[in-house]
Order: structure tokens, then sequence, then C-alpha cells
């Protein structure tokens, strides 16, 4: 199995004067590593998703003033949030339906705001790359079908976004 994932880091890319000093060569995850980093969660994943041979993710790094828009946008949230996950599959696939494509099966967008990691961060004890690792397992799992609307679906997310980190060497408590 294959993922095609497409980052953007709109961060680094923007010419405009941010304010996120932290977000340099030493804090920044490269784009083979987010690859890797995704192979291995859709292989992990592999028996709960669809059977496609190849997926294409896109991943957009921003500010919280980008998210801000965003979330007013698309979730009527007046406020930046972590992460948004736009999926492109809205319809049921039967569990184990080989998908017969030689494109990609495009699962959809995750935009996670860099700075509000970086804050979660800070509040959590750990670093940047977990929390950014946490989000993106979250944004993963939420083009997959997975949501948390009640507490019993949202401990489930959790616990599966906590082996999807073990699995790429973070190992990380939820409390």
């Amino acid at each position: 199995m294959k993922v095609e994932l497409y980052v953007q880091d709109c961060v680094t890319e923007s010419s405009q004067e941010t304010n996120l000093d932290f977000w340099d060569a030493r804090t920044r995850i490269t784009a083979e590593t987010w690859q890797n980093w995704f192979g291995q969660w859709m292989e992990r994943l592999h028996d709960e998703t669809l059977l496609a041979p190849t997926y294409e993710i896109g991943l957009r790094l921003t500010d919280n003033t980008e998210m801000h828009q965003m979330n007013s946008q698309y979730r009527h949230q007046n406020k930046p949030t972590d992460v948004l996950s736009f999926a492109a599959l809205e319809v049921d696939f039967s569990q184990g339906e080989e998908i017969d494509t030689e494109v990609p099966l495009y699962l959809g967008d995750i935009v996670i705001s860099i700075e509000t990691a970086q804050q979660q961060a800070q509040q959590q004890g750990h670093s940047l790359q977990t929390e950014l690792a946490w989000l993106a397992a979250h944004g993963l799992l939420h083009l997959l079908g997975w949501d948390h609307p009640d507490e019993e679906s949202l401990n489930q997310m959790l616990n599966q976004q906590v082996i999807l980190l073990k699995d790429i060497g973070i190992d990380i408590n939820v409390e």
C-alpha cells in the first residue's frame, strides 16, 4: 500500500512576517518524515479502511490567522482550532471492499495550526513534533470516518491515536 502525501507548509512559504519564531529548521518536520508517518499509519489501519492500492492525502500547516478563517467558514466557530479535516469520501463503503483503480484514492485534507499545536505542546509538556504527530493522526482518523460525538467514541479515537504514535516511535500518555 502506498500513500501519496502532499505537504504544504504555509508558514515557511509565507512572505509575511509571523510570530512563529519557534518554527525553524530544528522544529520543522520534513516532508519525508510526514510521508513515513502516514504510510505507517495507513498500514496499521489497512484492515479498517478501504482497500485501495494507493491513497492521496493533503496536509497543510498554517498559522492561527488562517485557521481562524477556516474554522469560521466551515464550522461556524469564530476562533482558531488545532486541526481541521476535510474528508473527500462521504459515502459508506463495505468494509474490505476492494477499490479497483489505478489512480490514488483521494481521502481528503488535514489542516493543522502550528501556533495552536505549539501552545498545546507546552501545556501538555511534550515536544511540538509530538503534538503535530498527535494532531495529524487525529485528522487522519477523521478522514477515515472516525468521529467523537460522545465520550466513549472520543476515548476509542484517543486510544487509536496513542497506538498510531507508538507505531512511529512516539510514546504519549492521554489523561
